[in-house]
């Protein structure tokens, strides 16, 4: 079962040495911090446990109490420091978890958030809602020609 920090190293839930940091809305119906009434498992404990699996101890996953994407649920933030985050819904752990995984793995592997088309699991292609610049991002002038 998962607690209120998911996460896959158990760091307390002010640690800040997780570069990459995944937020499970926990108001979706299909996240439910302990799984749901027909005993699938959480988004939490699916992701906490793909990781682990993977041998990855360097994501944080943390519950939220929601992300605000209620027609779409489950719903999943990716983030890392200056870099792009993406907001991702439509998530089902009796269907495609490993590709919940994969996902967080290819964001993994990318410097700066952006993850290449081709390099995109099924769900991570599908399931985008949105991609939010880093604070620091400023979009370059365009010249006229």
């Amino acid at each position: 079962m998962a607690d209120e920090t998911a996460t896959v190293s158990r760091p307390d839930a002010r640690d800040t040495s997780s570069r990459v940091v995944i937020f499970v809305c926990t108001a979706c119906r299909n996240s439910e911090v302990a799984g749901d009434e027909h005993g699938r498992r959480s988004v939490a404990d699916v992701i906490g446990d793909g990781l682990r699996a993977a041998g990855v101890t360097d994501v944080a996953v943390r519950n939220v109490e929601c992300l605000a994407v209620c027609k779409r649920p489950a719903t999943i933030a990716i983030t890392a420091p200056d870099s792009w985050t993406y907001i991702l819904g439509d998530l089902d752990t009796e269907t495609d978890p490993q590709g919940i995984v994969d996902t967080i793995l290819a964001y993994r592997r990318s410097s700066n958030g952006i993850v290449p088309w081709a390099e995109r699991p099924a769900v991570f292609r599908k399931g985008v809602i949105a991609r939010v610049p880093p604070h620091s991002f400023v979009q370059p002038d365009r010249k006229s020609a």
